[in-house]
């Protein structure tokens, strides 16, 4: 739960998020129990309004560069402005698991 954290508490810091969800997902991969490597987060922010795509998954991956370096394996992004959200702002389910050890 430490990484799950770490990671809530920067993006909140950074993005003054209205909705963030931050989901661990270490246990549909080939992960010890209480892994903290493989995560979704949902992110609504005033922030991202006017950026491209790419720009918001850049800003997410500049913020949390030290826990994509050390122990994050996997972060599944989605990001929307409040306007995107409130249009049609629906979570898309995780693939499953495609690891070499599953197969």
């Amino acid at each position: 739960m430490v990484m799950q954290k770490r990671i809530e508490e920067k993006v909140r810091q950074a993005f003054a998020p209205t909705l963030c969800e931050l989901v661990n997902e270490s246990h549909r991969h080939a992960t010890g129990p209480g892994a903290e490597s493989h995560f979704k987060l949902t992110l609504v922010s005033p922030a991202f309004a006017g950026k491209p795509l790419v720009a918001r998954h850049r800003a997410v991956y500049e913020v949390l560069n030290t826990e994509l370096q050390g122990g994050v394996h996997a972060l599944t992004l989605q990001l929307f402005t409040p306007e995107e959200w409130q249009k049609n702002g629906q979570v898309h389910p995780s693939p499953n698991c495609q690891g070499g050890s599953k197969h």
